[in-house]
């Protein structure tokens, strides 16, 4: 970007500040921000994919507990006799994902899917265990592979304390819904925070036209990562000033966090990513299609730091391809690599469509020692229409 155009930018921020800020909750779409090309499903929601559904249950007690749990449920069925092929992409390995050797030796997964926080997930996975147990269907079982992955929102959560985890767990599988999904400071994102801001849960999806299978594709996020913040191209954390690095290329700055933030300024976070489709595929290409939701994250302004854990567990809900264990012979009706490339570009625009709506419906979370406050998004507005983008 040139330096005339940024002139104009922080010109036209500058004035927006002066006048004030009017900010308040909206999707990506609200203010004109919509990648890509495919049209996305009813609910612009994972839950768009036929039979998956989605819950939350927000811990937010005393002045120090801020975490929570969400639960993705990928089908109403049987989920330990009709398992649905699943795999994972890892982006970067730093983080805790629970059931993952299972997952990648079979392709398949058993268990919904649930997302909390980093010292949380064994307790999730302990509940998560006891709610298929339970189940009537499952009174002969003897071995459960739960499937948890989680962020750390130690910079707003007590995360050391652990309370009420297995009880989150049974309350977000309990309310999961397959209509609208909540988004911002909910569940497992009420304690994250995205590149200085308050971060959080947000999902979209891309329905293909029939003309290239009709299948749809959903994708739900759980975003506490940094970086340096672009939407739709626009450097917007630059021009925020706040950004990883900025104390290097940028002394004098500050970079708007507290002094000894280190991991902030080095872009440090996580980001779980959660794509269920049905479009029948197996583990091999629904791998691949995870390796493709890593570049939406790309686009959102994340290079994957050192410290950052950026993994991708991708689903196919199709009864075409679901497997039950007793069965010696599968015979599946899967899609050709060719049917692919329509599906990388769905994934990968609703992946930073995802994203975007993580940030845009955050809310803000204080505790005893901080508040996280939310991208101001009229700020952000003017700084995208000053390049053409948005409303």
């Amino acid at each position: 970007m040139t330096r005339p155009v940024l002139s104009v930018l922080a010109g036209a921020l500058a004035l927006l500040l002066a006048a004030g800020s009017l900010d308040a909750q909206a999707r990506a779409r609200a203010i004109g921000l919509a990648p890509g090309v495919f049209t996305p499903g009813r609910h612009n929601a994972i839950t768009d994919v036929p039979g998956v559904r989605v819950g939350h249950a927000t811990i937010a007690e005393g002045d120090s507990l801020r975490t929570g749990v969400t639960a993705i449920v990928p089908h109403g069925g049987d989920l330990f006799r009709d398992r649905v092929p699943a795999a994972l992409h890892v982006g970067n390995g730093f983080g805790k994902l629970l059931g993952v050797t299972q997952l990648r030796e079979l392709g398949e997964i058993e268990t919904p899917i649930v997302l909390t926080c980093t010292l949380c997930i064994w307790q999730a996975g302990d509940a998560l265990a006891q709610w298929m147990l339970a189940r009537p269907e499952n009174a002969n079982v003897r071995s459960i592979n739960p499937v948890v992955g989680e962020t750390n929102d130690g910079g707003l959560n007590t995360t050391r304390a652990r309370p009420g985890i297995a009880a989150a767990v049974a309350r977000a599988l309990a309310v999961a819904d397959s209509g609208p999904v909540a988004e911002g400071s909910v569940g497992a994102g009420h304690g994250t925070i995205m590149f200085g801001w308050k971060g959080g849960m947000g999902t979209a999806s891309r329905r293909l036209p029939a003309s290239l299978g009709g299948h749809t594709i959903g994708v739900l996020v759980q975003g506490n990562y940094g970086g340096v913040l672009q939407m739709a191209g626009v450097p917007i954390g630059q021009l925020l000033g706040r950004y990883a690095f900025q104390r290097n290329v940028a002394p004098g700055a500050g970079g708007g966090r507290p002094p000894g933030d280190a991991g902030a300024e080095r872009g440090d976070g996580s980001c779980m990513i959660v794509i269920a489709t049905d479009a029948p595929l197996l583990a091999r290409n629904l791998e691949r299609l995870g390796a493709r939701a890593i570049m939406g994250l790309a686009r959102t302004g994340s290079s994957a730091s050192n410290g950052s854990g950026d993994y991708v567990l991708a689903f196919s809900s199709s009864p075409r391809v679901r497997r039950n264990p007793d069965a010696t012979v599968s015979t599946n009706d899967e899609l050709g690599n060719e049917a692919m490339s329509a599906l990388f570009q769905a994934v990968t625009e609703a992946t930073e469509e995802a994203l975007y709506n993580a940030l845009l419906m955050a809310t803000p979370v204080s505790t005893r020692a901080t508040t996280v406050r939310p991208l101001p998004r009229d700020s952000v507005q003017v700084l995208l229409r000053a390049r053409g983008v948005g409303r």
